[in-house]
């Protein structure tokens, strides 16, 4: 690597997914000497991710974003669905408000890199960093391959794998309880049969959240995301349950939400361009390293913990981006006052990121990863709501009101009224 380039950087920035880009472009468009170190091939090809990108902090970053971005769809339609026993209730919200759009995070990622590259960053790929340098106290820069290439500061953007922050002792090995695993597979039917099937005009997008029966019931979800010509299918589940719970290979569980009678005819025709597995974070706030910044060094995006699992919506690239936004700010400034300590660093960097919307909200909702890792959850409340449904709809000769058909399910359920209220309302207190 060094042969083929300098050998010394303003800033290194370790990683080529939304967060690293981003820091790289910015650095490099304020007149920084940059280098972008990617492992995989090709930017955004290590990563995985539903579909979906929330566009509000975005624009901030980006001005140019809607004329500029490789963006599929704008999400006009959202849809939760708890799915039991073969049967399916949902939940609809739909909104002409341009909040989110859908897109290959290859493409995404891409765009931004390109932008680096163009405002000067030097971008390489197919390079594993294998350590920080670090000399009296401070990093100093990367070494790869037995190649060492220094920097003024380093952006650690590595993502859920923190191999290089474990080594210098910033965070603890990565455990199954605060990750989860997600298996994707797109699935490509043409751009008419996208908006035929899910009832969509041109250029609008449907993202749509399934929970129960699409995991066996255990901690997670499916979602399904429209593509401007194509389906992205997956599914994510708690590690530390699936290691537990699991009856079958998660991918196995991704097939059958391909094949499930209820969903099929949306895709059933259409061919398979892609399928992938990615671990991602589960508990952001908890998943935090103790410093986002210390002496020559930046942590950002998914090594930073900056993804938030609601439930029902899920957010990572919008923070991974704003926070290398943050980050190229910082080091900017650290390059003008001349100083790259910790104290100048956490004060420049960490101290907006935690005052920012992005850590506000991982507090906002800190907790939410116990709700979404308690199995009893998945297991009880898609079937009691959904032979709730069953009960009003599917009659035979009695009509029952909606209270019976409600206290009917909770008792098959073994659930009395007021242990369901209470339950639902620690849910709630939590989302």
């Amino acid at each position: 690597m060094v042969k083929a380039m300098e050998t010394r950087f303003d800033a290194i920035v370790v990683g080529a997914g939304p967060a690293g880009a981003t820091a790289a472009y910015k650095m490099a468009e304020a007149g920084l000497k940059v280098l972008l170190i990617e492992r995989g091939r090709g930017s955004g090809s290590k990563q995985v991710f539903g579909g979906r990108i929330y566009v509000g902090p975005l624009r901030e970053v980006f001005p140019d974003l809607e004329k500029e971005a490789p963006i599929h769809r704008w999400v006009v339609r959202e849809r939760v669905s708890l799915v039991h026993d073969g049967r399916m209730a949902s939940f609809e919200y739909e909104s002409r408000a341009r909040h989110s759009f859908t897109t290959y995070l290859t493409e995404f990622t891409s765009w931004i890199v390109g932008k680096a590259v163009n405002a000067g960053a030097i971008y390489v790929d197919e390079v594993r960093v294998d350590r920080f340098i670090v000399e009296d106290g401070r990093v100093k820069g990367i070494e790869a391959g037995g190649d060492r290439v220094y920097a003024d500061v380093v952006v650690d953007a590595e993502g859920v794998n923190r191999l290089l922050l474990e080594r210098l002792g910033l965070v603890e090995k990565l455990e199954p309880e605060k990750v989860a695993l997600g298996v994707k597979e797109v699935i490509k039917i043409g751009e008419d049969k996208v908006e035929q099937r899910f009832g969509l005009s041109k250029g609008e997008g449907l993202a749509w959240v399934l929970v129960g029966e699409v995991t066996d019931y255990m901690p997670g979800g499916a979602f399904i995301y429209t593509n401007r010509d194509s389906v992205s299918i997956g599914v994510v589940v708690h590690l530390g349950n699936a290691v537990r719970m699991a009856q079958r290979e998660v991918y196995q569980l991704v097939e059958r939400l391909r094949l499930h009678p209820l969903l099929s005819h949306y895709w059933g025709d259409g061919d398979i361009m892609e399928y992938a597995a990615h671990l991602t974070i589960e508990s952001g706030y908890r998943f935090m390293p103790r410093k986002l910044a210390t002496h020559g060094l930046l942590i950002a995006g998914d090594a930073a913990g900056l993804l938030l699992n609601t439930g029902f919506t899920f957010r990572g690239v919008d923070y991974a981006v704003y926070s290398g936004y943050l980050a190229a700010k910082a080091a900017t400034k650290a390059r003008e006052e001349g100083s790259f300590s910790e104290e100048t660093l956490r004060r420049l960097y960490e101290k907006p990121l935690r005052e920012s919307f992005v850590v506000r909200d991982l507090e906002r909702h800190r907790g939410i990863e116990d709700v979404m890792a308690d199995p009893k959850l998945f297991r009880t409340l898609p079937g009691i709501l959904v032979d709730t449904m069953a009960s009003l709809f599917e009659l035979d000769k009695e009509t029952p009101t909606a209270m019976e058909a409600f206290t009917g399910s909770l008792r098959r359920h073994g659930f009395g009224l007021l242990s369901f209220l209470f339950t639902m309302y620690r849910l709630v207190r939590k989302l």
